[in-house]
């Protein structure tokens, strides 16, 4: 009884491999922690792509008063290039990432409606939004001084799958858009029809701004 007793008590003060035992017990917070930081920092990068590229589609169409399927086609298709370094397609060759752009116009009462749209989905174009939708704009695109005129509105949808936290979280969808005016559109509602300061598409040709503005060629 007297060695138990001795054997019990040696053993609350034994501090040997202690250390080993606190880091065993701190080693999966910190690999958590580790791994979270990762993925988080990854999700965080990809998002601020998915935003630009929404820019960008938007901005390289609103540059035109009128704009063909072709170039139509291959704005779309240089825009997932800004998604860059990220793949746009995943092991299987599928693809990752949509591009949709479309205008969306306001009449004389405010009301946002879709007048073309077009989508890539890193393989192929085809219509994005139904022509004639109703839109609902953002806080600070509405009110009368936003009433007959246009927007070009870029759409970027990604899926994102954590390379190690898929089994938890799973593949997330990232989405942004973003509403810009037309930089050079004149077709007023003094000298054209709606809808007004638009981008006319599909068009049998080109017309940038350049073109419009101070060349006078379209």
């Amino acid at each position: 009884m007297t060695s138990l007793s001795l054997r019990l008590r040696r053993l609350g003060t034994d501090s040997n491999a202690v250390a080993a035992t606190e880091f065993a017990i701190v080693v999966p917070f910190m690999l958590l922690l580790y791994v979270g930081g990762v993925e988080l920092g990854n999700g965080m990068s990809i998002s601020v792509k998915v935003s630009k590229t929404a820019h960008a589609v938007a901005d390289l169409i609103s540059q035109n008063t009128q704009v063909t399927t072709s170039q139509m086609q291959a704005i779309l298709g240089a825009s997932t290039a800004t998604i860059a370094p990220y793949s746009v397609t995943n092991v299987a060759g599928q693809s990752l990432i949509t591009v949709t752009v479309s205008e969306v116009a306001t009449d004389s009462d405010g009301k946002a409606t879709v007048q073309w749209s077009q989508s890539f989905n890193g393989t192929t174009v085809s219509t994005g939004r139904p022509t004639g939708q109703t839109m609902t704009l953002p806080q600070s695109l509405t009110g009368t001084q936003n009433n007959n005129v246009s927007f070009i509105l870029g759409e970027v949808a990604y899926a994102y799958t954590p390379n190690l936290g898929y089994a938890i979280s799973g593949t997330i969808t990232l989405r942004d858009s973003q509403y810009l005016f037309p930089r050079c559109s004149t077709n007023s509602s003094g000298n054209s029809s709606f809808p007004y300061y638009d981008v006319k598409f599909p068009s049998t040709s080109t017309c940038s701004c350049t073109q419009h503005m101070q060349q006078k060629t379209c």
